[in-house]
């Protein structure tokens, strides 16, 4: 587990992704409340969190989802202004691929993945969101693709690499 990341000292955006109305079937009737979906980032660090909120009002469910994502902060690995490499992420029925795109693309993506990519300050992208259409499993699925992404390596520290590795086989 890595260290918690304080969202004080950042410049965090929120974003709402989706607003539910839910209902509990009582005795007297029905109960009517909100669940919320927030995805929170600051697109210069590179950091992005998600969380859910239920309240009896629309905007106290905002605000409760904006301080569980809070809590829920990730730092992302980024290269420029694009993710490293090709990624796919799983989650329940849900399942996102992420892949670089050269610069001026701008982002490709569709709803949850866009809030996500947009709030973790990546510009150029192609995504294609494949499995299931509910925004609380597409949202994990990109997360979990977002935290396997590793650093690209320069091709000179690559290649020393490689160079090393055939010496010491030999």
């Amino acid at each position: 587990m890595g260290t918690r990341i304080d969202a004080n000292t950042l410049q965090l955006k929120d974003q709402v992704v989706s607003i539910n109305r839910v209902t509990k079937v009582v005795k007297g009737g029905k109960n009517l409340s909100f669940s919320a979906l927030v995805v929170v980032g600051d697109p210069g660090q590179g950091i992005v969190g998600y969380g859910m909120g239920k309240a009896k009002e629309v905007p106290a469910a905002i605000r409760k989802g904006i301080e569980v994502a809070k809590k829920n902060l990730k730092r992302v690995h980024l290269h420029n202004t694009t993710v490293p490499h090709r990624i796919v992420g799983h989650y329940g029925a849900g399942m996102v691929l992420l892949k670089p795109a050269p610069e001026g693309t701008g982002v490709i993506a569709g709803g949850p993945v866009r809030a996500i990519l947009q709030a973790v300050g990546v510009q150029n992208v192609y995504t294609k969101s494949l499995g299931t259409t509910n925004p609380h499993n597409v949202i994990r699925a990109t997360m979990e693709a977002l935290t396997q992404l590793r650093e690209r390596k320069p091709r000179e520290q690559a290649a020393g690499e490689e160079r090393s590795a055939e010496v010491a086989g030999q």
